[in-house]
């Protein structure tokens, strides 16, 4: 919504099965002054992508940014332990996804304008249990410096934002709980964000949509008109503690 508070007209792209949620955040953009172009379309097929993003700038008329945020959090696993379909599906969705979105998305960008690749703490370390997610974030930070060395020289910003924990459902679920707190029968939320907590240095569980969002709109802003190449971080000082 930060977007849509500064008045940006957006096409907002997802799934035809998350219909419902896509139409309770057009209302949300039009509430707070935005307007919402909406399209479905699964990342991982690039003409369906690349067709609902061409019907939403030809509703606007033009493309100014781009924010791939589309992704899963899978299940832990050991390495040797995931198997071929879990590997790909969380490759195809985290980094092709992101490849596709902004294969489709670039050749319409104006000069001046920003794109800007969703990864996450894991891009940027590695984790336990998660190296098919990690591998998937770690490709995000070279596919973002590579396309700002591509596209620099068109005027063309790209940077990337790594968030840590985020207080949405990706976090706040039994699943991730149980995978915090393995000592305890029944975890809760309080018991998940005491753990997360121990992990940074602001000593909070998690980070609001907010903040991260807060740090897209800089990106994509005037204000960071010679910023590219860069990777922002905003985890509360998970990955400064554990360096």
């Amino acid at each position: 919504m930060r977007l849509a508070d500064e008045g940006a007209r957006i096409i907002a792209i997802d799934l035809e099965s998350a219909a419902d949620d896509l139409a309770v955040t057009g209302k949300e953009i039009d509430w707070v002054g935005g307007e919402c172009f909406s399209g479905f379309a699964d990342i991982r097929d690039y003409d369906q992508l690349a067709s609902a993003v061409y019907r939403g700038i030809e509703h606007f008329g033009r493309l100014d940014a781009v924010v791939a945020n589309a992704g899963v959090y899978p299940a832990a696993a050991r390495s040797w332990e995931i198997d071929d379909d879990e590997w790909r599906h969380v490759l195809d969705i985290n980094l092709t996804g992101a490849w596709h979105t902004v294969k489709a998305a670039v050749p319409h960008l104006v000069s001046g304008g920003s794109v800007v690749l969703i990864g996450s703490t894991n891009a940027i370390k590695g984790s336990a249990g998660t190296s098919h997610y990690c591998a998937s974030k770690h490709g995000l930070v070279g596919l973002a410096q590579t396309l700002a060395n591509e596209l620099g020289a068109s005027g063309i910003r790209v940077n990337a934002v790594h968030p840590g924990s985020v207080g949405t459902s990706m976090i706040l679920n039994d699943r991730v709980f149980a995978k915090l707190r393995p000592d305890l029968e029944e975890p809760g939320e309080h018991d998940a964000e005491t753990a997360l907590a121990a992990r940074n240095l602001l000593g909070v569980g998690w980070v609001d949509a907010v903040d991260v969002s807060n740090a897209v709109l800089f990106l994509l802003s005037d204000e960071a008109r010679f910023v590219t190449g860069t990777n922002v971080v905003v985890d509360a000082g998970l990955v400064a503690k554990a360096s």
